[in-house]
């Protein structure tokens, strides 16, 4: 059981982390108990915010950051003013919601903390809640029992909080019809560009404006200093591609683990969907299910038919032209009330009755069926000899790590030494800058930060190993140098003066499109070569976001309407707005209808719940020390 905990650490970690409240209502005892303890951050309601507490809750939201993000975390991102911010709103939000629990007398109850366990799926074995499980699972975490169920039942108490304001939240079906009108919305735009080029001629640029330029702009026109090095690379990888294993090795592994290779039987099916979240009202759940009713109907009387009736009514829109087909899968691909109805389907050619998921009803058709299997040796043995060469390479690495590093430093005015021993072949690079886009292995800051020191650039001794990632470490020296350099003015000239050609066009452009637009505003006749007219949606994929707003705010009262926006240091470009279609929904049960409400009311909830944050300051009280918090990175 242990050992299924520590392999399985960082899902562990993710629940934990899921299970609090979207404001992270960890520990909300903790911050209590460390009240008044070093210097004040914030009060609230006359309870101070300490630095004890502010750092407590900076560790925790680094490790919910870590353990989100994996490798793509960097420390450095919490390490700004905004973030630590973020950091105490949220720990003034707890204390808030905290003070309004108790206020309002808010408890939970045994009975509730225990069906919230035993439903945790961390804490289950074969769907069934298991103590030495839930045991386990808090250890690995380095949490007692009482310390979870406390942090739990804060949780609950303030998630009661939180779902009073959010499940007030009405949106009306007028509402929602009008928002989705608006989002749907369509219009059909003809374009006219002007481009800077074509005002290029009309540019006359005033004497000496490139060398003007040049002088007040020279840091533009340095080459920085620049190096070639010698290097010497050791990695796992190619002391992975040296060895080399017998049959019997790889046999010896296959038969030692043969659980690994076994593959779990696998279905195909096709399927029916119609969609309706569980949460959608009942009306449209009634009518989703009336709907997937009549379709069960027609498939029992014609199961021949079943790739028609998806291809023509289901609302996947993944597999209905493919007939309901979704391909083989195994158990755990798909959610469960739909995995449980497809693998319980006797034999191919049955049909399931109405099956109901978050996604809406299903009706499942068993297409096909793949028994366990135990896959042969042939099929897995290069995919075992690459694992066991990694394995065996990463050991090797390790061992010959510290080795590589001290000879390098030791025998520092050169690589060859090393190399003999390692058998590694000494590389040598082209020129690159320290700032500037260098191939790899030298797209590593730090290995370019020590081939750039005084002592590599002056004493030409070897950089110390540098661990570049991925199991390599890079020892370099440098050949040759070259200091930084100010290009000269005549060698710069004519890109200068092309520059501020293509500036000064693209200003006249922009001007005259702006005097041909307010022209035709006002419905003056303008000659102008119109591109072909193409309809544009709101959502449509591809637009820049500023052409897309310019399109969508020009009038709609009277058409055709135009629009103009800047194309920065390109020119202008005038839209001519046609036509203007807005959809409606069709009927209640219209699936996008129904996200548009989701949507609607989730923006409602935030609002809702940001303004009652807002009396709850006034209410309580709130002050913030805000040069304390500027410093507060350094504590």
């Amino acid at each position: 059981m242990f050992d299924a905990v520590r392999n399985n650490k960082r899902i562990v970690q993710i629940f934990l982390l899921l299970i609090t409240l979207p404001f992270a209502f960890w520990g909300v005892d903790s911050y209590v108990k460390n009240a008044g303890s070093g210097g004040e951050l914030a009060s609230v309601g006359g309870t101070p915010v300490s630095q004890l507490d502010f750092q407590q809750a900076m560790r925790e939201q680094q490790e919910r950051l870590r353990t989100a993000m994996g490798e793509n975390f960097n420390p450095a991102m919490l390490e700004t003013v905004e973030a630590r911010k973020a950091v105490l709103d949220n720990l003034i939000n707890q204390r808030l919601l905290a003070l309004d629990a108790a206020q309002r007398r808010l408890s939970v109850s045994d009975q509730q903390m225990r069906e919230t366990i035993a439903g945790i799926p961390a804490f289950q074995e074969n769907g069934q809640f298991s103590l030495p499980r839930y045991e386990a699972v808090l250890k690995a975490q380095g949490m007692g029992q009482p310390t979870f169920e406390s942090r739990l039942r804060n949780d609950l108490a303030l998630k009661q909080v939180v779902a009073a304001v959010a499940e007030g939240t009405i949106v009306s079906g007028a509402s929602a019809e009008r928002v989705f009108a608006v989002q749907f919305e369509e219009r059909q735009v003809s374009e006219v560009r002007l481009g800077a080029q074509q005002y290029a001629a009309s540019v006359k640029l005033a004497d000496g404006a490139a060398q003007k330029f040049y002088d007040t702009n020279r840091s533009r026109f340095e080459i920085p200093a620049q190096v070639r090095v010698e290097y010497l690379v050791l990695s796992q990888e190619a002391l992975a591609g040296q060895l080399s294993l017998s049959d019997a090795d790889l046999r010896k592994e296959y038969d030692a683990h043969p659980e690994r290779f076994r593959q779990g039987e696998e279905r195909r099916v096709s399927h029916i969907l119609i969609q309706a979240p569980k949460d959608a009202g009942e009306v449209a759940l009634k009518a989703a299910r009336e709907k997937i009713e009549g379709l069960l109907v027609k498939v029992k009387a014609s199961p021949a038919d079943f790739a028609k009736l998806a291809k023509e009514n289901s609302q996947d829109p993944g597999s209905a032209e493919r007939g309901g087909d979704l391909g083989f899968f195994g158990r755990g691909a798909m959610v469960k009330p739909f995995e449980e109805a497809a693998f319980g389907l006797a034999k191919e050619g049955d049909v399931s009755g109405v099956v109901q998921s978050d996604f809406g009803f299903h009706i499942i058709k068993l297409a096909g069926v793949k028994a366990e299997q135990v896959r042969p040796f042939e099929d897995v043995r290069n995919e075992l000899a690459a694992e066991l060469k990694k394995a065996e390479a990463g050991r090797k690495f390790a061992e010959l790590a510290e080795g590589f590093t001290n000879m390098v430093y030791e025998q520092a005015d050169s690589l060859k030494p090393a190399a003999e021993k390692y058998k590694l072949t000494v590389q040598t690079s082209g020129w690159f800058a320290r700032n500037g886009k260098a191939p790899a292995p030298f797209d590593n800051e730090k290995l370019v930060a020590a081939v750039f020191s005084d002592d590599s650039l002056k004493n030409k001794r070897n950089t110390d190993a540098v661990d570049v990632g991925k199991g390599v470490l890079v020892a370099a020296r440098v050949l040759e140098s070259k200091p930084a350099a100010l290009r000269p003015f005549d060698e710069v000239r004519a890109d200068i003066e092309k520059m501020l050609v293509q500036e000064e066009a693209a200003v006249l452009a922009e001007k005259d499109g702006e005097k041909k637009l307010a022209q035709l505003v006002k419905g003056d006749a303008v000659p102008l070569d119109w591109g072909a007219s193409r309809p544009v949606k709101r959502m449509e994929q591809g637009f820049p976001p500023e052409i897309l707003r310019t399109i969508f705010r020009a009038p709609a009262d009277k058409l055709p309407s135009y629009a103009g926006v800047k194309l920065p240091g390109m020119g202008y470009v005038v839209f001519r707005v046609e036509k203007i279609t807005r959809p409606t929904a069709a009927g209640a049960d219209d699936p996008r209808l129904q996200a548009i409400k989701k949507q609607y009311a989730r923006l409602q909830a935030e609002q809702d719940f940001a303004a009652y944050l807002s009396a709850l300051r006034k209410r309580h009280g709130v002050t913030v020390n805000a040069a304390m918090l500027e410093s507060a990175k350094d504590k």
